[in-house]
């Protein structure tokens, strides 16, 4: 997508009460290696605090994990909040352990993409520079 010359900024969090990070924390840093700026809120997040920070930081793009299995309703519950929030150009992509007869439910409450262990760093790299844009 057009190069605002802004930076895509990527928010990357762990809502709800997963404890495990290493997959967060290693996309936070292929976002970072690959040109992006990053904001990792660390674990334990509540979605409220999760839009907040997004707010605060000025995200173009927020990466959720989540490996416990409430995902349909920490993931469903951001989107929500994005949406009170009247914030309708921050895309959201997420990851975990999601069943795949989740995914077309998290896509139709607004998830733009679902990537699932094993998923090549590069593939969602490329994702994140084809479908999103700095915003302005």
């Amino acid at each position: 997508m057009a190069n605002s010359g802004r930076k895509i900024r990527i928010l990357v969090a762990k809502p709800g009460l997963d404890g495990h990070d290493r997959g967060a924390r290693v996309i936070a840093r292929a976002f970072r290696d690959a040109g992006f700026e990053v904001v990792y809120t660390g674990l334990h997040q509540t979605p409220e605090q999760i839009v907040a920070a997004a707010l605060q930081e000025d995200v173009d793009l927020i990466g959720l994990s989540c490996l416990s299995g409430a995902h349909m309703h920490l993931f469903g519950r951001v989107i929500e909040l994005l949406k009170e929030n009247k914030v309708d150009d921050v895309k959201v992509i997420v990851g975990g352990i999601i069943p795949e007869e989740d995914i077309p439910k998290l896509k139709k409450l607004g998830i733009k993409e679902v990537f699932l262990p094993g998923t090549a760093l590069e593939k969602i790299v490329g994702w994140v520079r084809d479908n999103v844009s700095p915003r302005c």
